[in-house]
């Protein structure tokens, strides 16, 4: 084929196939909005974007500092620059009093190939709904209950004083001083979190989880449920029921069993830490691997090198360890 008939060739390509592929190629268009919200007592946030990322952090108790990046792209109707001056000069910002509600752009205009990141400062008495498609999260510092998830990116929940749920898609969890339960859930990505107060429910369809609760008084209990489609499972502190299940990984727990313990691992070992000296039921199977138990235990039926049931210091809840394809240590 001659030159210039390739050159023809490939304009006319161009023209039938590639108009989405030339508007993508154009470089996205930037801008910026700012604004401060006076508010007085407890403020009720909810913040939405269909992609960019959320960061909320405390600061003053008068105000509310918005600062968005918005970033377009052209689509085969609306322009990229008439998208970005619209949004910068009308913010997807409501007030209603303390009742602040961020992100919501009805015109379907302005939200196609459109991405708008916030960063939030908010009075420490802040309850927090965020959500976004895609993109990361972080809140710090405030009182909550918070409520946090993404449908691809990592969450990061630091220093709260009540409840969080966290969900993500597709990205790692994690938490830290959090004063009330917690609830994290990723379809792949770990679970990592320390100085919980209350009780936990964390699961991930791929990747490990590592939790630790903080020490309570006397009496009181929280409870534990942790599952793991592949990956180790390691719990600090437990201090009341107890649910752990790995299908691919071992599981570590430290704590005092003033509750039932059921703990099952498809292929990996258990090992388990008891922080006093408690009175409990037994039942414990490995399909490959030995039994080893460090307290005194009176055998209910024969004992093997892969199965024992009894009771130890008389018996009391129950703790109930498998595993297909590992050892079971109990100190």
């Amino acid at each position: 084929m001659k030159p210039y008939k390739q050159v023809a060739v490939i304009a006319f390509c161009s023209y039938m196939f590639g108009l989405t592929a030339c508007d993508i190629a154009y470089p996205a268009v930037e801008g910026k909005f700012d604004r401060t919200l006076n508010v007085t007592g407890r403020v009720d946030l909810e913040v939405t974007t269909g992609s960019g990322s959320i960061d909320i952090r405390a600061g003053s108790s008068s105000v509310v500092e918005i600062h968005g990046i918005i970033r377009a792209n052209d689509d085969w109707k609306n322009n990229a620059q008439e998208k970005v001056r619209y949004l910068t000069t009308n913010p997807p910002i409501e007030q209603n009093g303390n009742v602040i509600r961020i992100g919501q752009i009805e015109d379907q205009t302005y939200r196609n190939n459109v991405s708008i990141a916030y960063e939030i400062i908010v009075p420490a008495e802040t309850q927090v709904q965020a959500k976004t498609g895609s993109g990361s999260e972080r809140l710090e510092g405030v009182r909550g209950p918070v409520e946090a998830s993404t449908g691809s990116g990592s969450i990061s929940v630091y220093s709260i004083a009540s409840d969080v749920n966290a969900r993500t898609g597709s990205g790692s969890i994690h938490l830290d001083q959090v004063a009330g339960n917690v609830e994290a859930h990723t379809g792949s990505g770990s679970i990592r979190g320390g100085n919980i107060a209350g009780s936990i429910k964390a699961d991930t369809g791929s990747g490990g989880i590592r939790l630790g609760q903080t020490s309570v008084e006397s009496g009181a209990t929280r409870e534990v449920e942790a599952s793991t489609g592949s990956g180790s499972i390691e719990i600090n502190g437990v201090n009341g029921p107890l649910h752990a299940e790995s299908h691919s990984g071992g599981i570590s727990v430290t704590g005092n069993p003033s509750g039932d313990w059921k703990l099952n691992a498809s292929s990996g070992s258990v090992a388990l830490t008891l922080t006093a000296n408690p009175a409990f039921d037994l039942y414990a199977h490995s399909s490959s691997g030995r039994i080893s138990v460090d307290h005194p235990v009176t055998v209910s039926g024969t004992i093997s090198k892969h199965e024992m049931r009894g009771k130890v210091r008389g018996g009391g809840h129950l703790i109930d360890v498998r595993t297909n394809s590992g050892g079971i240590t109990i100190r």
